[in-house]
């Protein structure tokens, strides 16, 4: 068992040297798969290439799930890497900082680290270890279940540090730190325990650069400040998107507090209870209404004559609402578009019924007809009245209002729906028996 244990935890430098042994790879030489080989006059191939001195790694390093718990030999770390730019060292088995650091400071270029599905969870860095970052742009540490005390360690000791992951790892509350990192652009804490508004502006001070805030799939129940137009602008004031899906917000109060946000232009707003209730077209104007100055809604960039619509959609939707309950927004849109009347309700569907005049030889009957039925149908009902079969007979139709001007309309087609032909009460259709050939004009219709 111990055995098959050690075999699973192994160290970085037998990961890389097993990966990109050239027993994997067509051809020894040149820069197949991006891997750069540089060959020996003597000795086997195979032994050369495996050699540090030998094999230069791709700029994107990519070693998750592979096992590794350990570093290795320094040297061979530092040789095997001085051109690796992006490192994914994900679902492996490092616990100790120690380890990690060792890799960290042998690769010069490092400017992409993902440690995510490690299992650090209460393992503390020591600053002096930390300062081996420093060359790190983007660091992920989703599910790692790291302490705040470790990422404020990180981001004290990574100047240039600008996007930042810390997905799925339980956090509820969220730590202030003393020192501030100005260069973080982007902060991505998906899928954590934070429903307090009160933990989340401590975002601000820590990261006044902020531009990019990912919240979704953390139940805030709010964005609650005393005085939100100055606290807001002063807590995130280079804030430019924020992903709020899935949140706990159920007052349209929070989603118009965003407005403070002074350079806020794109907003997610999916899965929030408080847009239950309406359908997708209904939530998404009336949210545009209350965002006038962002541009990017859900992913979709808000068009004018969208907002417009929106903005006289938002008006109309709240006119039948107490003065007293009225939004802020109602009102600087009423003075934009006046009081808008509510939009007639216009029926386009085609009526269903309608009153006619059947004339048959000297005979006339009001019969009200279903529209939606065929002329062949029609032929079908009035079998027993004209005393006629349905193949015996010609129907005409003829508006009540137009009928002396254009004359009857012979009714041809037996597929065709009566509706089609704009039918309505007191119009006249005339049965003619086809054995009788004559032809049916304005005059015998007088008679």
């Amino acid at each position: 068992m111990e055995s098959s244990d050690e075999e699973a935890l192994r160290t970085f430098v037998q990961v890389v040297s097993e990966k990109y042994n050239p027993e994997n790879f067509p051809y020894c030489r040149g820069n197949g798969m991006g891997v750069v080989v540089l060959s020996s006059p003597q000795g086997s191939p195979i032994k050369d290439c495996l050699s540090p001195d030998r094999l230069n790694l791709p700029s994107v390093l990519v070693l998750d799930g592979c096992g590794i718990s350990k570093a290795g030999d320094e040297a061979e770390v530092a040789t095997f890497c001085a051109h690796v730019v992006e490192l994914d060292l994900s679902h492996n088995q490092l616990q100790d900082w120690g380890e990690i650091c060792t890799i960290v400071s042998n690769i010069p270029n490092l400017d992409f680290l993902n440690l995510s599905m490690n299992p650090l969870s209460g393992i503390e860095l020591e600053p002096g270890l930390a300062e081996v970052f420093f060359r790190v742009r983007r660091l992920v540490l989703i599910n790692t279940r790291v302490t705040w005390d470790t990422v404020h360690t990180l981001t004290r000791q990574t100047p240039e540090l600008e996007e930042l992951f810390l997905c799925l790892n339980e956090y509820d509350q969220v730590a202030e730190s003393p020192v501030p990192c100005p260069s973080l652009r982007l902060l991505q804490i998906t899928d954590n325990q934070l429903q307090e508004w009160d933990e989340v502006r401590k975002f601000g001070p820590m990261y006044p650069g902020l531009q990019n805030l990912v919240l979704s799939n953390n139940k805030l129940g709010s964005v609650e400040e005393d005085t939100p137009q100055d606290t807001l602008q002063c807590l995130f004031p280079n804030l430019r998107s924020i992903n709020l899906n899935n949140s706990g917000l159920k007052r349209w109060e929070d989603i118009e507090r965003l407005n403070f946000f002074p350079k806020l232009e794109e907003v997610r707003l999916m899965g929030l209870p408080l847009l239950q209730p309406y359908t997708n077209k209904e939530r998404r104007s009336l949210t545009v209404a209350q965002l006038p100055c962002v541009s990017v809604l859900n992913g979709s960039v808000v068009t004018e004559e969208e907002r417009e619509d929106a903005e006289r959609f938002f008006i109309r939707h709240y006119l039948d609402f107490p003065e007293e309950t009225l939004p802020h927004r109602y009102h600087v849109l009423v003075s934009k578009y006046g009081r808008l009347a509510p939009l007639a309700e216009v029926d386009l569907r085609p009526r269903c019924m309608a009153m006619l005049e059947v004339r048959w030889g000297e005979r006339t009957e009001t019969l009200s007809l279903r529209l939606e039925q065929t002329v062949g149908e029609l032929k079908k009902e009035l079998r027993a009245l004209v005393d006629l079969p349905a193949n015996g007979m010609r129907l005409y139709y003829i508006a009540r209002e137009l009928g002396s001007a254009l004359g009857p309309e012979e009714m041809k087609y037996g597929s065709r729906a009566l509706h089609s032909y704009m039918i309505q009460d007191g119009d006249e259709i005339l049965v003619v028996p086809k054995t009788k050939s004559r032809t049916i004009s304005s005059t015998s219709l007088d008679s």
